[in-house]
């Protein structure tokens, strides 16, 4: 198998310089950051990097507001190898060494694992993160992190909210502040209001060296997700903010009106 590393020749637009670019990702990552309180002074924040594009550049502007905020904080960015073959760790280690930033590169074979509890025609995507969310936050406590950032986006929270309701049964999404189950840690998602075309842009002025998990499942088009993306591309088509009025229907919830009976007594206090 090819190591599996994207560069992306198609050359970025025009339309904003690199710097509006940096400015407008940069004020809706302090925006999520305030209005959620992310970030507090003595932080020690674990920056999951995948090799994605989306872990660069949450990487890159919390080392931009690390040089501007008015609380400090130290950050350790933390690489995982899940045991897919393929998976391109040198170029991901030599990208982290230009950024200057204490990093670890940590190899965790449960690829295996997941092989061998996966059901037949089942995609490997949903246990293979809860497994490597445990390890995260194994390498949180190593590593004196209280915090762990991940560079889910925009869309992601939102194409999570429809897969809840389309598939699970259930409105929910991906929370910007998480407070794990274990008391001691946190996860964070500060780039929960950029939206993902930003970051594509963001990643060809940058020039990522983009690298995929290995795992032969992932970006299937059979996959819900990406069912999911191609109808909120074809309603986009009619309506070009139905992304951000999706992402303001998650902070307008009006629990009165839904059919949770527990959250409808308590709203409406007729007991």
């Amino acid at each position: 198998m090819q190591l599996s590393v994207i560069r992306n020749n198609r050359l970025p637009s025009s339309e904003q310089t690199t710097e509006k670019l940096e400015q407008r990702l940069r004020k809706k990552t302090s925006k999520a950051i305030s209005d959620f309180d992310l970030i507090s002074e003595g932080d020690h924040i674990m920056v999951c990097i995948s090799g994605g594009k989306d872990s660069y550049a949450l990487l890159d502007v919390l080392l931009e507001l690390q040089k501007r905020s008015p609380v400090s904080f130290t950050m350790t960015a933390v690489n995982v190898d899940q045991g897919w073959p393929g998976y391109d760790t040198p170029t991901i280690e030599a990208h982290l060494k230009t950024t200057g930033v204490r990093y670890e590169m940590i190899t965790e074979s449960f690829a295996s694992i997941v092989e061998s509890k996966l059901k037949p025609g089942a995609t490997p995507c949903s246990l293979c993160s809860r497994l490597r969310r445990g390890v995260l936050y194994g390498l949180a406590d190593k590593f004196g992190c209280n915090k762990l950032a991940l560079g889910h986006h925009r869309d992601d929270l939102i194409e999570t909210l429809i897969l809840n309701v389309f598939y699970g049964g259930k409105i929910s999404s991906m929370p910007p502040k998480l407070f794990a189950d274990n008391g001691r840690h946190i996860v964070i998602r500060p780039m929960a209001y950029v939206p993902e075309d930003l970051l594509e842009e963001w990643s060809l002025r940058k020039s990522y060296p983009v690298v995929r998990c290995g795992c032969p499942s992932c970006g299937l088009p059979e996959q819900k997700r990406q069912q999911v993306k191609r109808l909120l591309t074809e309603l986009e088509k009619d309506s070009p903010q139905i992304k951000d009025q999706m992402l303001a229907s998650l902070s307008n919830v009006r629990p009165s009106h839904l059919l949770d009976k527990t959250l409808t007594k308590s709203a409406n206090n007729y007991t």
